[in-house]
């Protein structure tokens, strides 16, 4: 992954386990390291290493979105904070699919984009309920 797009607390896969990330660092070669932890581990990997988590419909409702609305084209979530949606585009061609704040479309297919956009808006980091353990699918 690229570092620049990293913050503390970002949610990242690393051998099919979730984590947060902790610390981001640089070795005396320049390369970039993250410490992640989970519920069980914590400990430095390389930067490259790590992996985005795509946002999917169980993670939008881990981060308090609710379905709104569905039909054979497009399903929507939305948070408590009416301007910030989420839509999953249904068609081959995805042209709606992201997340929308005041009806801007704002690409954001990984859950750390969306928790930096968040922060940015906010902040503070959204809260997500009981993401320790998950395994995502590879």
């Amino acid at each position: 992954m690229n570092v620049a797009d990293l913050k503390i607390k970002n949610l990242v896969e690393y051998r099919n386990e979730i984590y947060n990330i902790i610390e981001i660092f640089q070795d005396n070669e320049k390369d970039y390291f993250v410490k992640i932890e989970n519920d069980i581990h914590s400990f430095s990997v390389p930067a490259k290493a790590i992996m985005p988590i795509d946002i999917t419909e169980e993670w939008l409702e881990k981060f308090g979105f609710s379905r709104t609305y569905t039909s054979e084209q497009r399903i929507r979530y939305e948070r408590p904070e009416t301007f910030i949606k989420y839509d999953i585009d249904l068609s081959s061609r995805k042209i709606v699919e992201g997340l929308k704040i005041y009806g801007n479309s704002i690409k954001c297919k990984y859950i750390h984009e969306f928790q930096n956009i968040f922060s940015c808006l906010f902040g503070k980091e959204p809260a997500v309920m009981n993401y320790g353990l998950l395994h995502t699918e590879s």
